[in-house]
Formats: structure tokens, sequence, C-alpha cells
């Protein structure tokens, strides 16, 4: 799902370590430098200044899921499906998973029946088709997927969404589930288009009648990358390409009466997402500047008002995320820019993991399940939520059996205690292993268990300035259906947690907070030694411990 690539957002690219120095100094050498706080931060908050509505937080099933959910002991896989969609809790008030809203599906092409003839190396990363050369379904195929699907279904995992890397093989214009050499057109035969959106919708409309609607469909995978070294499955589209497909696939699920939401961009970089490359003096043209090319009512490719098209735009945080202070920056630019094109349009951040080499956590390889990195995405997840204003933000994927920041549920093969052996060459974990629990996992939880589809963000702000280096974060969101009363102790509202508040501690002290109120707020903390804890304290005395997230149900 994702390629190494420079930045291709504006401004000019100082050298990543003197950027961090200078903003690191000047923080230190300034009022807002972060001293033990002496005093209790206020979190203020205004109901009646509201921002997006919420979609929901997710993952996907891509790659692990096909052997797991096929191979591996019930008990394991009935572990990691508590794990990522449980909303359970235990006798103590903990919970027992972090209750993901939605699951993404991954249609895969056919590389698996190909085998080694595939050109895909990497045997996780291969994948089967629903579809058989003649055009014939065989619906027992992604079993492993399917068995995931159905247990997010089953834990109450509200919205579901189906993901093609790639065409099928049988029907792409060189018999591969990736492109050719200096291919930039999506990877379809000649005439293709109507075939593959055919196929798409035929999927969909099988699903439907198994009581497994999925609500969106998103076609067309971070179309700017070749996609031509066989890593994995993956097709370029040109945007007016997908224009193209997005048509074919708008008649088709109207002429069904399928109900699914098209949702489209999955841009590498948020920057494709919204910004021109050409103005940049950057490669890209014809596959970037999606939010004005297909939202803006000016353009000639505007295909908002098309049936079962959502009003989303969707890109990848990728690349955009180091130094602190250009993350921040380009988010600004961002949300500018999409504004621009169509305030109306909604914005969705649909995967990420960690690859931009950076001063914190280094890069990608190399596994972490501890709070360094847990706390190096929450602080992306803040600024994507609070500055873009994201609908959804969703982790690329859920399972996954290498030595890499990709996963949020680990697996090796048990042979050296905390650290067993990973990697696609034992072939051995295809069928069993052991199950490693990370605090990333637990800190999308702070969001995703409680943060629930329909909820809306609302201004909120903390007493004291902080900085996004190692300071406080606060983001809170309402439940307008049940909205909180505040100065109402008593309130049935209070008690469901309708106002949510996730905080974010990035530094090493432990802050005082006060949400205000005489009532008590239930707490849930993930920390070095904490997974979503509960606890219940004082509105106006709540401990947030130093390199921790907690969240806050009022």
């Amino acid at each position: 799902m994702f390629k190494i690539f420079f930045s291709t957002l504006p401004g000019p690219m100082k050298s990543t370590k003197l950027c961090l120095a200078l903003l690191i100094v000047s923080l230190l050498n300034s009022p807002m430098s972060l001293a033990q706080p002496a005093k209790t931060i206020e979190i203020l908050t205004r109901p009646d200044i509201s921002y997006q509505s919420m979609d929901g937080f997710g993952a996907s099933d891509a790659w692990r899921a096909q052997f797991v959910g096929k191979y591996w002991p019930l008990e394991l896989r009935n572990q990691i499906a508590d794990l990522l969609f449980s909303r359970e809790f235990d006798q103590d008030g903990n919970p027992l998973g972090i209750g993901l809203s939605i699951w993404r599906f991954n249609i895969t092409a056919g590389t698996a029946e190909q085998g080694d003839s595939s050109g895909i190396r990497n045997v996780w990363r291969r994948g089967e088709c629903f579809q058989n050369p003649d055009g014939t379904y065989d619906w027992s195929k992604q079993e492993g997927q399917q068995w995931f699907l159905q247990a997010a279904r089953q834990r109450g995992v509200e919205k579901l969404l189906a993901f093609p890397n790639a065409p099928p093989v049988h029907l792409s214009a060189n018999g591969k589930g990736y492109a050719s050499e200096g291919q930039i057109n999506i990877n379809l035969k000649p005439g293709g288009m109507e075939r593959y959106a055919r196929f798409l919708a035929d999927v969909l409309e099988h699903f439907y009648s198994q009581g497994l609607s999925f609500d969106y469909l998103s076609p067309v995978n971070e179309p700017q990358w070749d996609w031509n070294n066989g890593g994995q499955e993956g097709t370029p589209a040109l945007n007016e390409e997908i224009y193209g497909l997005v048509r074919y696939l708008s008649a088709e699920l109207s002429a069904r009466e399928l109900h699914t939401g098209i949702v489209i961009g999955e841009a590498g970089t948020i920057g494709h997402a919204a910004i021109s490359m050409q103005t940049l003096g950057q490669e890209g043209a014809g596959r970037d500047d999606q939010a004005r090319f297909f939202f803006s009512k000016s353009s000639p490719f505007c295909i908002g008002d098309l049936p079962n098209v959502e009003l989303i735009l969707s890109a990848h945080s990728y690349h955009t995320v180091w130094p602190i202070e250009k993350q921040v920056q380009y988010r600004q630019l961002v949300a500018e820019q999409l504004r621009e094109a169509n305030p109306d349009l909604g914005y969705w951040m649909s995967e990420y993991c960690i690859l931009q080499e950076n001063g914190e956590i280094g890069r990608g390889g190399g596994r972490d399940l501890g709070m360094a990195t847990a706390l190096y995405v929450a602080r992306i997840m803040h600024h994507d939520l609070t500055i873009t204003n994201a609908r959804s933000w969703q982790w690329w994927t859920a399972i996954t059996e290498v030595d890499y920041k990709d996963g949020l549920v680990y697996l090796d093969d048990g042979s050296e205690g905390n650290s067993g052996n990973m990697g696609a060459h034992l072939p051995g974990l295809q069928y069993d292993g052991a199950v490693r629990e990370s605090k990333l996992l637990w800190v999308l939880g702070n969001y995703s268990l409680f943060v629930k589809p329909g909820m809306v963000r609302i201004h909120c702000e903390l007493s004291t300035e902080q900085s996004p280096v190692d300071g406080l974060l606060v983001s809170a969101y309402q439940d307008l259906e049940n909205g909180s009363k505040d100065g109402d102790d008593d309130s049935k509202e209070k008690e469901d947690g309708s106002l949510v508040y996730v905080l974010t501690n990035l530094s090493e002290n432990t802050f005082t907070v006060s949400v205000g109120g005489s009532d008590k707020v239930r707490c849930y903390t993930t920390d070095r030694n904490s997974n979503l804890e509960y606890s219940l304290q004082r509105a106006r005395h709540i401990v947030v411990p130093g390199r921790s997230v907690i969240t806050l149900l009022k």
C-alpha cells in the first residue's frame, strides 16, 4: 500500500536535523517551555463551535488475514479479533479490545493463484481472486479474510469498507497484479473499465446477499505510484481514468440498488490530494490536485453529484510528518486547499504506518511494541483530526508478521520470549505463532472505542499554551443526539459519556487537568504500564501521567 517517496509539499526543505534543533532550542527558550506544571490546567470547551462529523476509526486486513484467518488456531484468531473489534469490558471496567468502527477488506487480484509466476516475491502479499478467468465466481476464495470480516461484524463493527489494490490479473493489460515498467495508466486491457466495474459490483452484491453489506468502496489505491517492481499488487491511474471508473461504478451500483458509497482518493500523500505538483515543479501532473479535479463545481470532471459517490476525499499521511513544525504546516496548507476546492468536501486519513525517517523513533524498520511509536502516531492522529479535520482515521494493516512498525497486533514464532522470530521467510507463521499486543493498538483505542461514528468534534483548548513537540494535546467530541448538559450532574447523557476528551501527554511530566463540574469522570489511560486502564477521577482533578494517552468520558 505504500512506497518510499520524498515530500511533495511546498516550502524550502531545510535539513531535518537543523529544523528540529532550531525548533527545540526556540521552544526551550520560550515562555511555553514545559517545566513541571505548578497548577491545574483547565480544559476550556465550546460546544457551540463544532467542526467535522466523525465517520470512524479503522484498519485493514491486508495482507496477513489471509493466512491467520484461515489456518491459525481458532483460539488465537478469536484473541486477535477481540483485540481489534471487541467493545466489552472486564469486571474491573477495563476494555477487552479497541472497538474499531471501520474494517477494510482487501479485494485481491489473483496473484496467489499465479504463485511464483506472479512476480510478487513475498507470498504473504499475493492474493486470491473471486472471479475466474472465464468470468465465473468462486466465493470460497479469500477464506481467511472472510473469517475476519464475519468476526468484525459479529463484534459490532459499524462500517465495512472494500478496497482493491489492482484489477484481477485476467483483466489486466499485462497479465500481472502490478504494472509494467514505464506504465502510468491503469493496468487494464483496452475497454476493460466497464468489466472491472461490474466485477467490483458483483463482489459487493454477493456479500450483500450474505448479510454483509459494505458501507464503502474505495476503488483505487495510491494511483500516484508506478507499482512496477513486484513488491505487491498495485496499479497507477490517471485522474481521468479514475473519473471514468467511478462513472461506471456509480451506474452499476445505482442500477442494482446497492447503497455502498464510493470513496475516492487514497492519495499517496496528502499533498497529492489537494495540491498541483506542476506548480511545485515536481512530477505527478495528471494524478494530483484531486480535490479540485473531482469535487470543484467548476471542474469538468466533478463527480460529487453522482449517485453513490460520497462527498469525501481520502489521502494517506505518509512522508508529511517530520519535522513536527512541517507536520503542522503541511496540514494547515492542505486544509486550506480542501476548503478552496469545495467547502462541503469531507476528508479522510485512510492509511498510515511508519515510513519516514525521523528524529524520535528512526524509521519503519524494527517493530516497537512500546510507547515511543504509540505517542509518535498519537501526535499525527491529533493533527490530522484537528488541523485537516479528518472525519476518519485509519491505520494501515491490523496484523503484521514482520519486523516493521506497520501493525497493531504483531505475530512471531514465540521462540524467544517477547521477541520471537518474525518474517515472511518463516513458513510456520502462516499456521501458528505468538500474538503480541502493541501500545499503538491501545492508543488507537483511546479514540476508536469512545469516539463513535456520528459524533462531532467540538472546540476545546487548554488554559496554558503547549508545545506539539513535548506538550499536552487535547481534542473533544460530542454525541449530538445525546448532547452533554453542562452543569447537570445527574444527566443521563453524562453517564453515557456523550462528551469525550482525548489527551496526549508527550512529556515526561505528570499533569493535572480539570474539565469543570463537581461530578466524577470516567478515565481510560494508556501508558507504559496500562492499556486503557479504567479509573474514576474527580472532574476538577484528573491526573494525566507522563508519556500517556488518556480518554475522559463526561
